[in-house]
């Protein structure tokens, strides 16, 4: 009995999204390790009270779930249980948990959850990359794998740094 093997090829596509992963994590930390104490305990905004110590550490938190995610989608699989309000409980239990978060340990956790996720998506396949299922999140629009990691683990450092940078009037 012969067993069919499906062929992997390196796909670019993975590659580049996986650089972009860790070239916004790279900047995120970048931009934090200047930081003093006074501004690592600065609340990101008006409406979101979480510090940028803990905003930095959330990011790194996230990257194993944005990967599970982009893994089931990848595999066809809809996400049907994450809604925004779910990720709002998980975003205040993690605020609450880690209220008195060091900035080496944020930093660290943040590099190496990044590389792990870069890692993960550079085994991505582009046919994985272009399988789409329904994603809640998105309400319920079946989006490709490649969508849930650009608009997710890529995206997230990226735009928290941006936050990060307002909320400390820092925008240059």
């Amino acid at each position: 009995m012969s067993t069919a093997r499906k062929e992997t090829t390196a796909s670019r596509r993975a590659a580049l999204l996986a650089d972009r992963i860790e070239e916004g994590a790279a900047g995120l930390a970048a931009f934090c390790e200047g930081l003093t104490e006074a501004e690592w305990q600065t609340p990101v905004s008006g409406s979101d009270s979480r510090t940028v110590g803990i905003i930095v550490h959330h990011v790194g938190t996230m990257y194993p779930i944005e990967i599970d995610v982009a893994r089931a989608i990848a595999g066809g699989n809809a996400i049907t249980d994450v809604t925004w309000g779910v990720v709002a409980e998980i975003n205040a239990k993690h605020a609450q948990d880690n209220a008195d978060v060091t900035k080496a340990a944020a930093l660290e956790l943040l590099r190496r959850n990044s590389k792990a996720a870069a890692e993960a998506v550079r085994a991505f396949t582009d046919e994985e990359l272009d399988t789409a299922a329904g994603f809640s999140l998105s309400f319920g629009a079946p989006v490709t794998a490649q969508f849930v990691i650009e608009d997710h683990a890529m995206r997230h450092s990226w735009h928290h740094l941006a936050g990060i940078r307002k909320a400390l009037g820092r925008n240059s």
